[in-house]
């Protein structure tokens, strides 16, 4: 039976973080996210989120608000279930914008599942087959303050640590020199340029890098030169991921095409949400390419439906999934939990199983269409 949507509402959610939170596309304060409420005439509820990064996406807050509206008032009386027709009418009354896309996209899902009567990873032929911990991740900063954060991550068992870097290579070399000597050399440790880097200094710091055990480097480059990904790949000892140059399948595809990077690192609100996210994953198969789940500085409950994700495909091997464990608030109900050295693990309700606290939810600014 069709699941027909009768209301949406559209709420500003912002989350303080608990310190700044520095890459070198610059600082971020807080978590400025868009939560959805989309409701069905049999009386289901679906839940998104979305986490937009201007200098990364493109969107706000602000106008994931506004373009938000329009979608909602071109998915109002559409079949929830049908979510290859919806995805096709938001593309159709905007381009891009796939952050905002994706918590519709998120909260379809979690109606589609809950009307299977199953929990989002079953509903999209996953299994609990592996165990997903995440890694924790250290911001720019001088090479004491990162070393030491470092030490506390690996104390408190998360099983790998992820460092941002994207300056000189001097700075960077000695950022990553501190981190060793305070965590051993054994530790799994991850780099992210987040495009700070020009293609020069990308293979003379990842060259130096290569005594560090480094697992692999996202975005070294600008995302918009990634025809030059399979010249830095060529020269680096480091493996390479894709983040910023690979928002959906279309740009895996492109990537794949010309042999650019070891892995794609995919997050809901780059892909526009599962639908595409799912097309990345058919194209990484293809062409014998791993993959990571991450995550921009969503809650508890968009990363508890990346985590559903996460169970759908064994080529998901990477997981950076610590963005909750950086707010200072916890506003929801249900869903992931971390549990000891990172481990994350999730129940068996219906659809996501999460949603925001309505006392929360009520403080917040809204709309309804």
């Amino acid at each position: 039976m069709p699941q027909f949507i009768t209301s949406i509402e559209i709420y500003k959610l912002s989350i303080p973080l608990k310190q700044p939170f520095v890459i070198s596309l610059g600082p971020q304060y807080d978590a400025d996210n868009i939560i959805l409420v989309l409701k069905t005439n049999e009386g289901l509820t679906g839940w998104g989120e979305c986490s937009p990064y201007m200098s990364i996406n493109g969107e706000s807050m602000d106008t994931c608000f506004i373009v938000g509206q329009y979608l909602a008032k071109a998915l109002k009386e559409k079949d929830a279930l049908d979510i290859k027709s919806c995805t096709k009418a938001m593309d159709s009354i905007i381009t891009r914008n796939e952050n905002i896309k994706s918590a519709f996209d998120m909260a379809l899902y979690d109606i589609a599942a809950q009307h299977a009567q199953q929990p989002l990873y079953k509903f999209l032929g996953g299994s609990k087959n592996k165990i997903i911990a995440t890694d924790m991740t250290v911001g720019l900063g001088t090479p004491e303050k990162m070393a030491k954060e470092a030490l506390e991550y690996k104390q408190a068992g998360f099983p790998s640590i992820k460092v941002k870097l994207g300056t000189t290579t001097a700075d960077d070399v000695e950022r990553i020199k501190a981190i060793r000597a305070a965590i051993g050399n054994e530790h799994p440790l991850r780099i992210d340029a987040n495009q700070g880097w020009s293609i020069e200094t990308a293979i003379a710091t990842l060259q130096a890098l290569d005594t560090y055990n480094i697992e692999h480097c996202e975005e070294p480059i600008a995302k918009w030169n990634f025809m030059e990904l399979p010249q830095v790949r060529k020269n680096s000892p480091i493996k390479i991921m894709a983040d910023e140059s690979c928002f959906d399948h279309h740009d895996a595809a492109n990537l794949a095409r010309i042999d650019a990077v070891d892995y794609f690192n995919i997050k809901l609100g780059k892909s526009g949400g599962i639908y595409n996210a799912l097309k990345i994953i058919e194209t990484a198969k293809a062409n014998n390419i791993h993959l990571q789940a991450g995550c921009f500085m969503e809650s508890r409950l968009a990363v508890t439906a990346l985590v559903h994700f996460a169970y759908s495909s064994d080529l998901i091997v990477h997981y950076d999934l610590d963005t909750p464990l950086l707010l200072k608030e916890d506003p929801v109900v249900g869903g992931m939990v971390f549990k000891e050295n990172g481990v994350v693990e999730i129940d068996d309700a219906a659809g996501i199983g999460a949603r925001i606290d309505e006392g929360y939810l009520s403080k917040c600014e809204k709309v309804v269409i």
